[in-house]
């Protein structure tokens, strides 16, 4: 006996092409988060161009932490929007979000912000290779 499942499968032509769409835009979505992880780590390592301050550690690796939190968090987001876009298609019940982009962008702001400020206001160390123009 087929089941209604089945059934809803060969009524949807476009399925497999739904499939292949989620699973791009699965992957594009960890190709965020990794480059989310990579920002996060060279953050940490301008560290090596700021004159050494004894009073005060910078700050530059609690931004590259952040960076980093916000890129595992993504994957995790990620793997589980992609399985809940999985079943929906299957169910033909699938409805598109705003509020997960929107989210994202704002997030992605403020962090680029918080690079922005911080680049600015690093002081370089002038024994340093790093010279800039």
């Amino acid at each position: 006996m087929v089941s209604d499942r089945d059934k809803q499968k060969r009524q949807n032509p476009s399925r497999v092409r739904d499939h292949l769409a989620n699973e791009r835009t699965y992957l594009a979505w960890m190709r965020s988060a990794i480059a989310l992880l990579g920002f996060g780590v060279v953050i940490v390592r301008l560290r090596q161009f700021q004159i050494p301050q004894v009073h005060r550690p910078g700050v530059g690796w609690k931004l590259g932490l952040l960076f980093s939190l916000v890129g595992l968090t993504t994957v995790w987001l990620s793997t589980v929007y992609y399985f809940a876009i999985r079943y929906a298609i299957d169910d033909d019940t699938y409805e598109p979000s705003t509020r997960r982009v929107i989210i994202f962008s704002l997030t992605i702001t403020l962090l680029g912000a918080g690079v922005i400020y911080y680049v600015f206001t690093t002081a370089l160390n002038p024994m340093s290779s790093f010279v800039p123009e």
